[in-house]
């Protein structure tokens, strides 16, 4: 307790000095802190969101089917099966589009009823397709509200007709632009059209009636895995037990990629901090090897009275270590005000940053070691001076 109090005194009678010494340990601090919470901040957001886009689907695709092609029949009968939700099945192809306003390229997907709340879709108004609209390849569609303002030149335009390579279709449906969806976030921005799946059949030669892609979604009673495995097992019996005649994929696939990835990020940033962390252990074993010259008087004085070699080095150690900590107090105290900056000016992404404890917990334990570290080499030399030199020191 003395030789803190001693470290206090020593620090407090020179405040400028002692506050720049600290600035290394301050900034390294703040690098450490602020980057990995960013990061961690930054992750657990897109996780969220990635979440949300579709962790409750299946992505299936068919790359050899073994002669045995698969249709919509095929594939819509596998609702029926136990562990198995809803199955959309998919075609896409790009065509010329023309309304009111603007003509251009747009992307059409020949889809399902399924194929709505398997992606978790969202109607700004109207409705989406129906089952009767598929079997009678009936000639309407579903817009996204991108489409509806360039095409049509305004969003509420169900009941309108636009042109599909010059094919006339009347629009029933008007899909809200959110990205609560994974098909949302991706077609944000882009003309989309959504027709029924043998409507879409017609309309393009270079598709043809075999099911090569399809969404599958767990009952509300089941799991991910528990479909997975309902899933692989159809496709196996179905195509001689080869597993490379198709692939099954989900969104979790997505998140451990990603999870690995931010994970070797927050490594690579936490180390570039620590080297600031160093460099600023550096500076405060300079300050404090320039601290023992112009004490050494004082640690004279000290030896001749009985002052032990080990009281001493404790107390320029603990000088040492008081400065580390001070400057870690105070780069965590700015890394919290600066997150908290950051949170406000990202609200409207939806963005939150905030201190993490893991982080705040390593950053405290290597500024101590830093101390210990760095300030051992003054204290230990401040302790070996013979009372006498000390004495006679003129510096």
């Amino acid at each position: 307790m003395l030789s803190f109090k001693m470290a206090l005194r020593s620090i407090s009678s020179n405040k400028l000095r002692a506050a720049l010494t600290m600035l290394g340990i301050i900034i390294g601090v703040m690098a450490l802190v602020v980057l990995v919470s960013l990061v961690n901040g930054a992750t657990s957001s897109v996780t969220d969101a990635v979440s949300g886009l579709g962790t409750s689907m299946l992505t299936v695709s068919i790359s050899d089917d073994k002669g045995m092609p698969l249709d919509l029949n095929t594939v819509n009968g596998w609702m029926e099966e136990d562990g198995i939700g809803l199955v959309a099945p998919y075609i896409s192809s790009s065509v010329t589009a023309s309304g009111d306003e603007e003509s251009g390229d747009v992307t059409v997907y020949g889809a399902t009823p399924a194929f709505y709340d398997v992606q978790g879709m969202q109607l700004a108004m109207g409705r989406w397709l129906k089952t009767s609209d598929v079997e009678n390849h009936t000639s309407v569609c579903v817009i996204n509200e991108t489409a509806a303002t360039e095409l049509i030149g305004y969003v509420d335009c169900v009941d309108q007709a636009i042109s599909l390579d010059g094919v006339e279709y009347t629009i029933v449906g008007v899909l809200s632009d959110n990205e609560d969806s994974l098909t949302s976030m991706i077609s944000s921005g882009s003309l989309v059209v959504y027709l029924p799946y043998t409507s879409l059949l017609r309309l393009s030669d270079s598709l043809t009636s075999e099911v090569t892609s399809f969404y599958v979604s767990a009952p509300e009673d089941g799991t991910m895995e528990t479909v997975e495995a309902a899933m692989t097992n159809l496709l196996m019996e179905r195509f001689e037990d080869d597993d490379e005649a198709f692939n099954i994929s989900s969104q979790s696939v997505l998140e451990d990629t990603m999870s690995s990835i931010t994970s070797v990020l927050t490594i690579l940033l936490g180390g570039i901090a620590a080297i600031s962390l160093i460099v600023g252990g550096i500076g405060i074993m300079n300050i404090m090897l320039v601290t023992v010259t112009e004490r050494t008087r004082e640690i004279g004085i000290r030896k001749a009275i009985g002052a032990s070699r080990g009281t001493i080095l404790s107390q320029f150690l603990m000088e040492a270590v008081v400065l580390c900590m001070l400057g870690c107090a105070l780069g965590i105290f700015l890394s919290w005000a600066i997150l908290q900056t950051v949170t406000t000016v990202v609200s409207s992404l939806n963005m939150t940053f905030s201190l993490d404890g893991g982080v705040v917990l390593i950053a405290v334990v290597f500024c101590f070691i830093i101390g210990v570290v760095f300030g051992l080499y003054p204290a230990n030399k401040a302790a070996k001076m013979k009372p006498i030199d000390a004495l006679h020191y003129g510096g």
